[in-house]
């Protein structure tokens, strides 16, 4: 019977290419020079630090554009709503999302049952298992888990026939 495993997951070695990307076209551009920036990334989470809130927000930009590039979803990121104002600097804290929560996996197996497929879903910690008797009712639940918008993009693994 096959089967495929919904999990929402980034790919670490592309984040820490995008972030140091990100630090190479900070140090690089003009509008950034004589100012104190720095990226810092450590356990999935990278700290924008900045003399002004506006440079900030800048390389928020600068960070999502370098994820697109390298093919990772922007979607993931949690950026905080308001710089951190400590001293002199503003830093902003940017957070991905790893697994998928209990709430959205819900959601998400009530889309699926809602379509009148013939799949069977079950939540399975962080991750949805979809069973079904034909491929083809398994690439249409692919498909309809990535049309949905549950705020979080969606991978596929260990699909099985």
């Amino acid at each position: 019977m096959p089967s495929m495993d919904i999990v929402s997951e980034v790919d670490a070695v592309e984040l820490r290419n995008a972030v140091d990307n990100t630090r190479r076209e900070i140090d690089n551009r003009y509008d950034f020079r004589g100012k104190n920036v720095s990226v810092e990334f450590k356990d999935m989470q990278v700290t924008l630090s900045a003399d002004d809130e506006y440079y900030c927000k800048q390389m928020v930009d600068v960070l999502r554009m370098n994820l697109s590039k390298r093919n990772v979803d922007p979607a993931v990121m949690e950026v905080d709503e308001k710089a951190l104002h400590t001293g002199k600097t503003f830093s902003l804290r940017v957070r991905f999302m790893e697994g998928i929560e209990t709430d959205v996996a819900k959601k998400l197996v009530k889309v699926i049952k809602d379509s009148k497929m013939k799949v069977q879903c079950a939540i399975q910690g962080d991750t949805v298992r979809v069973t079904g008797k034909k491929r083809d009712d398994l690439q249409a639940a692919i498909r309809l888990a990535r049309e949905s918008e549950l705020g979080q993009p969606f991978q596929i693994k260990n699909l099985r026939d």
